[in-house]
This record gives structure tokens, C-alpha cells and sequence, in this order.
């Protein structure tokens, strides 16, 4: 895989995982009326940056594609759970129990293993 390549391919996980955790953070409000709490989400300005994550993963995303086939890029791009999981874990105190864990591990080899033929 192409220097480029890679470039994408680590700013696609750097733009899904950052876009994923603004969510989760913008949507963790103390308001338990429904309309008061979709009311101060999308005026959040965290919530607007997780859109402008995935708006410039989606770019990032159509670039890598350009450049690797597309069987190779959703194989290597499911390292973004794992990506996902490890900063919920670090960033928010969310929980990862054993089955998660054996998960991520799987998750890795796979990715790894389909790297391994680039």
C-alpha cells in the first residue's frame, strides 16, 4: 500500500473515531424532555464538529478508495471499531468486558492479516 494510502487510511480512523465520540458526547444531556434535549444537542457546537468529522471522513474515505480496491478498504477500515472502542474506553470511562476485549483482539488480527498481502 501506497504512503498516500496509508495517510488516508489513518485519517479515515482519526476522522471516524473523533466523529463518533462528539456524538456520544453531545448526546449525553441531563434534559429528560425530549424536545429540550434534541434542542440543546443540535445546538452543541461538539455535535457540529462530529458532522464535520464524518462530512471529511467521507472525502478521506472516497480518496482512499481511489487508490485501493474496495474489498481492502472496508477489510482494513474495520480497525475503525476497534479504534472506536478503545477511545470510548479512554475518553468517556465507558466499560470493555472480556467478550469485548477478545473481540477488539480478533478485530486486529483480521485487519492485520489482511494488511499482510498489500
Amino acid at each position: 500500500m501506497s504512503k498516500l494510502a496509508i495517510f488516508f487510511w489513518l485519517m479515515n480512523i482519526v476522522l471516524d473515531t473523533s466523529g463518533h465520540l462528539a456524538f456520544k458526547s453531545a448526546a449525553v444531556t441531563e434534559h429528560e424532555v425530549e424536545f429540550e434535549r434534541w434542542k440543546i444537542m443540535l445546538s452543541s457546537p461538539v455535535l457540529w464538529c462530529g458532522i464535520a468529522c464524518f462530512v471529511l471522513q467521507f472525502g478521506v474515505w472516497f480518496a482512499l478508495l481511489s487508490l485501493v480496491p474496495l474489498s481492502l478498504a472496508v477489510l482494513i477500515a474495520s480497525i475503525n471499531i476497534v479504534a472506536v472502542m478503545l477511545a470510548g474506553w479512554l475518553f468517556l470511562g465507558e466499560q470493555l468486558s472480556r467478550h469485548r476485549v477478545v473481540g477488539m483482539c480478533m478485530i486486529a488480527v483480521g485487519v492485520a492479516v489482511a494488511g499482510q498481502h498489500l
